[in-house]
């Protein structure tokens, strides 16, 4: 395969991963690229990807799923000649998302305070949900017609879904109820929970834009940060024109906060 320019989109590099792999080590790996492409955004170039990015998306997968993309983070940069490594920021967390996200949601004793944005998001999630999971009994309805059990895989497959979609819808009904909602914006000094943070990258003099927000609702590729991240903890109480310092897998990395535009909190919608 040719270079990939640093001009290239993600999945432009990701296609060219996946083509140079036998096939079947490809059909191993290509559903963890093709979510990981996704996350991040399909359409962002190379050369957009961040540190930030990459260690972000390693705190919500298991450490199975990141050997996969650390092989695809080491081809981008080869074929790029990026002077930046991406990879040895993927580090996944022991624990998996859904078991994080409850410990969470038990230390932070039901508060939460997500964007406008944000809420209506997760409640269009639940609203697909809930009629997946219609689909899904009546998939079973007819599985369960079928009387020989013993090797009725569809079945089988239906309940396996039905629980995960249970899961997941009362985790977002949980996370609905409790939370607050952020009104609009004011310029302050002081970094809090809700405000959007622009940073400047001392190293690359490149300038960065984050929300600061509550887990459930963190997507660093998309600008949402959770405070809960090593950035965002760095970031937390501190003023602008102050220099934060965080310690990531391949080294330290300095910013200065720029500005900070603070939001309202208002109380959740009925």
């Amino acid at each position: 395969m040719g270079n990939i320019e640093r001009t290239s989109t993600l999945a432009e590099a990701a296609d060219a991963f996946l083509a140079h792999l036998p096939p079947e080590e490809r059909g191993k790996v290509q559903a963890e690229i093709i979510k990981f492409v996704r996350w991040l955004g399909s359409s962002r170039q190379v050369q957009d990807i961040s540190p930030v990015d990459v260690a972000s998306y390693g705190e919500q997968i298991t450490p199975s799923a990141a050997e996969p993309l650390r092989s695809f983070l080491t081809y981008i940069r080869k074929k790029s000649s990026s002077s930046i490594a991406l990879a040895p920021h993927l580090r996944a967390k022991k624990t998996s998302s859904k078991k994080t996200a409850f410990i969470w949601q038990s230390s932070h004793q039901g508060h939460v305070t997500l964007t406008a944005q944000g809420y209506e998001k997760l409640e269009k999630e639940l609203a697909n949900l809930i009629s997946q999971r219609s689909q899904v009994i009546e998939e079973m309805q007819k599985a369960a017609a079928d009387k020989d059990f013993r090797e009725n895989a569809p079945l089988a497959a239906a309940r396996e879904q039905k629980a995960h979609l249970e899961g997941r819808i009362k985790e977002i009904e949980s996370i609905l109820n409790q939370a607050k909602i952020m009104g609009e914006g004011h310029h302050t000094t002081t970094a809090k929970l809700g405000d959007t943070v622009v940073l400047r990258d001392l190293s690359s003099d490149k300038e960065l834009s984050y929300t600061l927000v509550d887990p459930p609702e963190a997507n660093p590729a998309k600008g949402r940060l959770s405070v809960a991240s090593p950035l965002g903890k760095a970031i937390l109480d501190k003023q602008i024109g102050q220099t934060v310092e965080v310690a990531a897998p391949a080294g330290t990395f300095c910013c200065r906060i720029e500005s900070i535009v603070a939001l309202s909190t208002e109380q959740k919608r009925k």
